[in-house]
């Protein structure tokens, strides 16, 4: 059975809830992500995504430049366990409609982002006759 650490990005990408919109939307286009995590100084602020820069930002015109991104993300932040596995992590997006899940170790620690899209290429690997899921 697969754990979510089988398939979750290692690599987060953190930036400080002071910084701006253009920053961020650069940052992650630069690092081919969809989604970065927002601090407050030592404390985990929330998580920023494509979407919420859409929806919460170009949406409502604000201003790319002056707009910081610790005004516009979404500070419920979500974990579940890198030992939990594939299905409760989908079930978990499924029942919080949402499509990313930071994973945490045993003791709370972030080690790394989950995606719907990262479980629906696991799933399609296993589909495929020789594929490695």
């Amino acid at each position: 059975m697969f754990r979510v650490s089988d398939v979750m990005t290692r690599q987060v990408v953190y930036l400080p809830a002071e910084t701006a919109l253009e920053e961020a939307a650069r940052v992650m286009r630069e690092s081919d992500i969809g989604d970065v995590v927002v601090t407050d100084g030592a404390t985990l602020a929330g998580m920023l995504t494509d979407r919420d820069i859409v929806v919460r930002a170009v949406a409502e015109r604000a201003d790319p430049v002056t707009t910081m991104i610790g005004s516009i993300i979404n500070r419920e932040v979500v974990m579940i366990e890198q030992q939990a596995t594939l299905s409760e992590a989908a079930t978990l997006m499924r029942e919080r409609n949402i499509r990313r899940v930071l994973v945490c170790d045993g003791e709370r620690k972030l080690v790394g982002i989950v995606s719907l899209g990262d479980l629906a290429r696991h799933l399609a690997l296993e589909q495929v006759p020789g594929g490695h899921g």
